[in-house]
């Protein structure tokens, strides 16, 4: 197999889950700007939705979408319980958290990394963010991780869009809990081996 990524974006989120699982990967960065990969390939020719990630399967299969990439590679190494059995309830609870991650976090991040974006609609999607951390906070009481006391593949992709806190200057600290949760996943082994591959380790 082999990601495309590119350094912090959400691609690290199944990033963290290939080191998690072991599974044999190559990964290859890409600039998102000129859509080249490292090795000087069409990225728009791999993936023409033009982000990342991507996941090249090895029967040359293209998957394309953080959640869906995750869950599938959960579903690769079943006895790790990155994610729980399919036709659970307990399965349809994390494919919730999910797509909560997706669509309430990770989109409302968005605009914020973009220089050109009106204050004021920076100002309404930090309102917003807060909201939905309110929200998260409050789920986590009594928690390790999102589905109770064992990591998934849901708390790397929460782990990724939450990183990016730092680097546009939103503050976690209303959030304490979350402090906490960041600094539990941010110890693992796989995350460790997964910033330092980016570039990201401080």
């Amino acid at each position: 197999m082999k990601l495309y990524y590119s350094p912090g974006a959400c691609s690290m989120a199944p990033h963290i889950v290939l080191h998690e699982t072991g599974l044999k990967f190559e990964a290859e960065k890409v600039d998102l700007e000129s859509k080249r990969t490292a090795s000087g390939a069409d990225y728009l020719r791999i993936n023409p939705k033009g982000y990342v990630p991507a996941l090249e399967l090895d029967n040359g299969n293209i998957l394309t979408e953080v959640g869906v990439i995750i869950q599938y590679l959960a579903d690769q190494t079943p006895d790790q319980s990155l994610l729980p059995k399919a036709g659970t309830m307990e399965r349809y609870r994390e494919m919730e958290w999910i797509s909560f991650i997706s669509t309430e976090i990770h989109k409302t991040f968005s605009p914020l990394w973009k220089p050109d974006t009106p204050e004021a609609t920076k100002q309404n999607q930090k309102t917003l963010l807060a909201k939905r951390l309110d929200y998260l906070a409050v789920q986590f009481k009594g928690k390790q991780y999102l589905m109770g006391e064992h990591f998934t593949v849901a708390d790397a992709y929460l782990y990724t869009v939450l990183n990016w806190a730092g680097m546009l200057k939103f503050d976690l600290a209303p959030w304490p809990i979350l402090q906490t949760f960041m600094a539990r996943v941010g110890s693992r082994a796989a995350v460790v081996k997964t910033l330092a591959v980016e570039g990201l380790t401080k």
